[in-house]
């Protein structure tokens, strides 16, 4: 079991939402919403409210404003949103998948196409750059939880694909349709997580020349900022100085 960790852009990406979290509550909020309203609003007969309150918990929404969320939904005035997601390029060569939740698709793409090309990007068609990733599910545990080894036992135990260990904690990786399985059995064993998701992981990571990161780290804020936008994936490698430049 071996790959690649994606803890560093992980922390640094949650390190910039930490600073925002009035809109990150509302892109989360947003997911609840339409999570609810995909199906039951009991979590435990909806895996995808499930994960998505999982999300929520992690950054310390209130159960009050999940349970406004869940109701929300279920509601017959909620809004109607589309999940889309969009491919592209970005400086260096990047690769980026953007996915959306929106009221108005022509809206969403005009804005995430011209913020690609205001960055030295360009978006591409459907499928453009997905093949360049796995589509898996991930389920993160804080370090503390286990030993490398004691945690790659598990993964095996419980039917994951693999288990990724670094010095931030340890990644869970399934594929899709074992996902929800994996994460109730880890959660028996384990507790809550600090995070569970579906995620788009890149299959090989593309070092990022200093001259370039700048533009492309305002292009993946800009396009994380927008507010129709739940996730920007990519498969940079930034240096530890745009790192820290991003974190600020």
């Amino acid at each position: 079991m071996a790959g690649h960790s994606q803890f560093k852009n992980i922390m640094f990406r949650k390190g910039k939402q930490d600073k925002e979290r009035s809109k990150l509550f509302s892109k989360l909020g947003r997911e609840i919403t339409v999570a609810s309203k995909s199906g039951l609003p009991d979590p435990a007969h909806n895996p995808r409210l499930r994960t998505a309150i999982i999300a929520a918990k992690a950054v310390s929404m209130s159960k009050d404003t999940i349970d406004r969320a869940i109701k929300k939904g279920q509601g017959g005035d909620a809004e109607n949103y589309d999940e889309v997601r969009y491919e592209g390029r970005g400086p260096g060569g990047v690769a980026l998948i953007v996915e959306a939740l929106t009221d108005n698709r022509n809206r969403t793409s005009a804005d995430v196409r011209s913020t690609f090309a205001k960055y030295g990007g360009e978006m591409g068609a459907t499928n453009s750059v997905a093949f360049m990733f796995d589509h898996v599910g991930q389920i993160i545990y804080a370090k503390d939880k286990g030993s490398d080894d004691a945690m790659l036992e598990l993964a095996i135990d419980v039917g994951a694909d693999e288990c990724v260990s670094t010095d931030e904690g340890h990644e869970f990786l399934t594929s899709l349709d074992s996902f929800i399985a994996v994460r109730d059995a880890l959660e028996a064993k384990l507790g809550a997580p600090s995070s569970a998701s579906f995620t788009w992981r890149a299959q090989n990571m593309v070092g990022v020349k200093d001259d370039v990161a700048e533009n492309l780290i305002k292009l993946i804020e800009t396009l994380d900022d927008h507010d129709d936008v739940q996730n920007v994936y990519g498969n940079y490698e930034l240096s530890e100085a745009a790192m820290t430049k991003l974190s600020t």
